[in-house]
């Protein structure tokens, strides 16, 4: 048995960039929003309460670059991206994505807006 600090079975990197007051670019993190200003402490709080913690590592990011759509957070592993997030939007992804294994499909971006990730190798071909 391997001792010590398990590797997380998930890691949910949460987008914290924060556009400055007066500016129209939208952000993850809005002076306009004081709930977006929580989100990130209520997904660890979260997560704590439920004693996943261990296994899942909640990362505070910069941009993601879907500002649109914010606030955004990315589940890895799955590359699963979800937007226009509220505290009862996070509880939801736990329990289902995160506990259960489904990913919460309506809360997912739009393929449109996402679409798949082109290799490396084939980024330098073009």
């Amino acid at each position: 048995m391997m001792q010590g600090v398990p590797q997380p079975a998930f890691y949910i990197f949460k987008c914290q960039q924060s556009a400055p007051p007066g500016m129209p670019k939208p952000s993850c993190v809005s002076q306009n929003d004081p709930e977006s200003q929580q989100l990130f402490q209520h997904l660890a709080q979260s997560l704590m309460m439920k004693g996943i913690i261990g296994t899942v590592q909640p990362i505070q990011t910069g941009c993601l670059n879907r500002c649109q759509q914010g606030p955004v957070m990315l589940v890895e592993p799955g590359h699963t991206m979800y937007v226009g997030l509220t505290k009862e939007k996070i509880d939801r992804i736990i329990d289902e994505h995160i506990i259960g294994g489904n990913v919460v499909e309506e809360y997912v971006i739009p393929d449109e807006m996402w679409g798949e990730p082109i290799p490396p190798s084939q980024m330098m071909a073009r």
